[in-house]
Parts: C-alpha cells; sequence; structure tokens
C-alpha cells in the first residue's frame, strides 16, 4: 500500500490534460464481448479499474494489448464461463459484463459487485430490468445467476434512472430480436459514447441521452476504432483544484458542455473562467474571503453529479458564509467530511446527507484515508490547500480513476509524492 504526501498551500500555472472518461471506456470495453474482432479504443486511461476489467476478459481468454493509451481488444475466443468472482467482486462496474455475456452466452453468474464504500448499492434494479426482459434471474446468497433462452425485444421500464442499468439493457438489447425501448433512462454523457461507439459497429440505437432510448436489433456488429470521451469528473477535480488553490489553470482536453452545474456553481460563488470548445480556463485570483456560500444538492444528470459532490463540498470549506450540501444518490457518500473536520473544517453533519459548512476556514495538514475514489480525489486537493503536510493513504484508492495522478499535478507546480 501506497501513500501520497502532500507539502500545501501553494500558487499552480500551467496546462492540465483531461484523460479519457472512466466511465464510457468501461463500457466499450464490455461491450466489445459483442464484436467479433480487432476493436481499437483510443484515449484509454491506464488505470486500476480499467486494469481490473481487463483481467476479468483475459482470464476467460480475450485477447486485450495496450499500447501507450490505445487497447486492441478481440473477444473472439472469450470462453463461456462465469467471470472470476474475486474479480467482479473488487469493482461495482463489473455489473456491465451481465447484458453482453447474455447477449453472446445466454448465461451468466456473478457475486454482488464491489466498488467504493459509499453505501449499498444493491443491483436490484439491474435483476428488476433484466427480468421486464423474460430473462430469468435467481439470488441466492448474494449470488446473482442470470440465463435467457433467447433475448427479444421489449419495453423495459426502470425503476430509476440508473445509469449502469440503462447501459447494462442498452447492451442486452443490441443483438435481440426485434425493437427494445428503455424508459426513465439515465441521460448521462457517458450513455451517449457508448450509444456512438455501438452505433458505428453497427447498432441501430436511438435517443441517448433522453429518458427513452430505442433499440433496433441488428445481427451483427463490426470491428471498429474509437476515441472515448473525456472524463468529466476528472475535468471538474482540476477545475476545483485551480479554486481552492486560488490559481489559474487551464484544463485542456474536456467537453465544458458536460460539467455546466458545475461551472454554474462555482460561477454563482464568485469563481471567473474562460470556456472553449474544449477547454476551461479557470481564473480563480480571488481576494480573500471572497468566495460566496451556496446551496447544492446532487442529482442524476444534467443535475450536480454526485462523483463531484465531495469537490464542491471542499470548496464549500473557503467560502464565506453558510453552505448546504445535500448528497441524494447515495447514503455514505459525506464519510470524508469527518476527514475535512480533522483538517480544520467547520462542518456540522446533520445526517448521512446533509450537511452545513461554513468558512472560510483555513485548513492544516493531516494523515488523512482516502475511502474513495472522489473522496480521495478531493482531500488530495484539501492537501494542496492545507497548511503543512498532508498524507493520504491508500494511494491504490485514487488510482482507480485518475492516472499517475502525483505526475501530472507535480507538472503544474503541486509539492505531492508517493512513497
Amino acid at each position: 500500500m501506497s501513500e501520497f504526501y502532500i507539502d500545501g498551500p501553494g500558487k499552480l500555472s500551467g496546462e492540465i490534460e483531461v484523460m479519457g472518461a472512466k466511465n464510457a471506456v468501461m463500457k466499450m470495453i464490455a461491450a466489445c464481448i459483442l464484436i467479433p474482432g480487432k476493436v481499437v479504443l483510443k484515449n484509454v486511461p491506464d488505470i486500476l479499474d480499467i486494469e481490473t476489467i481487463i483481467e476479468i476478459l483475459v482470464k476467460n481468454n480475450a485477447s486485450i494489448q495496450r499500447d501507450d493509451h490505445n487497447l486492441e481488444i478481440d473477444t473472439s475466443a472469450l470462453q463461456d464461463k462465469d467471470p472470476d468472482p474475486a474479480l467482479v467482486e473488487k469493482m461495482r462496474g463489473s455489473v456491465v459484463l451481465v447484458g453482453p455475456y447474455l447477449a453472446r452466452f445466454g448465461k451468466i453468474q456473478i457475486p454482488q459487485p464491489g466498488g467504493c464504500a459509499i453505501g449499498v448499492r444493491p443491483i436490484a434494479t439491474h435483476v428488476d430490468a433484466f427480468r421486464q426482459f423474460e430473462i430469468e434471474v435467481v439470488s441466492e446468497e448474494n449470488n446473482y445467476k442470470f440465463a435467457s433462452s433467447g433475448i427479444i425485444g421489449q419495453t423495459i421500464n426502470l425503476k430509476e434512472a440508473s445509469v449502469t442499468t440503462t447501459e447494462n439493457i442498452l447492451m442486452t438489447a443490441v443483438l435481440a430480436r426485434g425493437t427494445t425501448q428503455i424508459n426513465n433512462a439515465a441521460k448521462e454523457p457517458e450513455i451517449v459514447d457508448l450509444a456512438n461507439f455501438l452505433n458505428q459497429a453497427g447498432a441501430n440505437i436511438s435517443g441517448a441521452g433522453t429518458d427513452t432510448i430505442i433499440i433496433e436489433g441488428v445481427e451483427q456488429l463490426s470491428p471498429i476504432e474509437y476515441e472515448v470521451m473525456p472524463d468529466r469528473i476528472e475535468a471538474a477535480t482540476f477545475a476545483a483544484l485551480a479554486v481552492v488553490t486560488n490559481s489559474e489553470l487551464k484544463i485542456t482536453h474536456c467537453r465544458p458542455e458536460h460539467l455546466k452545474a458545475f461551472l454554474d456553481a462555482i460561477q454563482m460563488m464568485g469563481v471567473s473562467f474562460e470556456l472553449g470548445s474544449d477547454f476551461i480556463l479557470i481564473k480563480a485570483q480571488l481576494k480573500p474571503n471572497s468566495l460566496k456560500a451556496i446551496d447544492v444538492q446532487t442529482a442524476p444528470y444534467p443535475g450536480f453529479a454526485t462523483d463531484i459532490q465531495a469537490l464542491i463540498g471542499l470548496i464549500m470549506t473557503q467560502a464565506s458564509g453558510e453552505s448546504h450540501l445535500t448528497e441524494n444518490l447515495f447514503e455514505n457518500r459525506l464519510g470524508y467530511l469527518k476527514e475535512l473536520q480533522e483538517m480544520g473544517a467547520q462542518i456540522r453533519v446533520l445526517n448521512n446527507k446533509q450537511a452545513v459548512i461554513i468558512g472560510p476556514t483555513k485548513l492544516h495538514g493531516a494523515n488523512i484515508e482516502s475511502l474513495d475514489l472522489r473522496a480521495g480525489a478531493t482531500l488530495i486537493l484539501a492537501g494542496l490547500t492545507a497548511e503543512g503536510q498532508s498524507t493520504i493513504s491508500p494511494a491504490e484508492t485514487i488510482d482507480r480513476g485518475y492516472e499517475r495522478i502525483e505526475e501530472r499535478l507535480a507538472k503544474v507546480g503541486a509539492r505531492i509524492e508517493r512513497k
């Protein structure tokens, strides 16, 4: 287990490039199960979650080769056997293997997928949707068996606008006989990117990015080359870094239109920025105590994303007045606030979904725990804001979603190293 050592505070400057979207490429790798022949994915980050899903498929005889940020994937020889349960349990996102396995092999068995400790994340929405597809689902002692004698298009009404359920059903339906309609579909940009990827491979999907997606089943998909969209959560992370360190940073290779809720929030707080077609230039350079308090509630896209809730929570510690933060999606996602309190933040946690944050507060260095992927990245930012040295562990939690973050931050002036 490694740790990050951070010396703060300090002004940063320069440009930092955003990598490919973890939450898009994960699903595209799974979707390659549906495509005979070699698929090339470009702009693929080298992170632990990607390594895990690659390991799952390679262990079942898929061929996956990495060349820098490109992956060459050939699942032609993928074996008709269940994914390794030990690997599935490491990562929540592995649940999206279910749809492609059912479409190709007609069956799959997996344990309850694991991942970040941000609250109970049962796959009940997935199970309900698959049963609407007339797929048999048997649950025994935290283990799920899915089986189908042939996928036929259906109207699927999702109980909630779940991102991974939408993606799972979308991939299940691509090769099905007939038409599938997903109602109450999630609208996240990563779903649109997955649909674009599949359509370029020969699928017939319309409505991605709206709450109704239509999939006309096709007989076969074909190999393609495809460049994965930039990671909007990473872009928000770097923008928040500029704000809390009062620095001017240019975040490149991103899509600002995917961050409207976040950018609107920091603009209301008094942050100035410039937007281009593929960059965000944060012009923090704020006068002391000039950030304004704000109220934020998380919501599905295009609302304020739960994955960037911790970032705005940290920014609130530097704003003048009383900010209110509400997490509507996961019950344990405010755990990082205790770590910020250890660093001197003034926070009243009202319950497991609501908190009042009072600022501005000068943070001080501390030994803190990364807790989950997004909280861990936020605590790196807190360390770069705080007076003195901070230690954040384990670094591997953050490595799940951020490639060589210490090297990239050091290039814009951050004093951070891994030990």
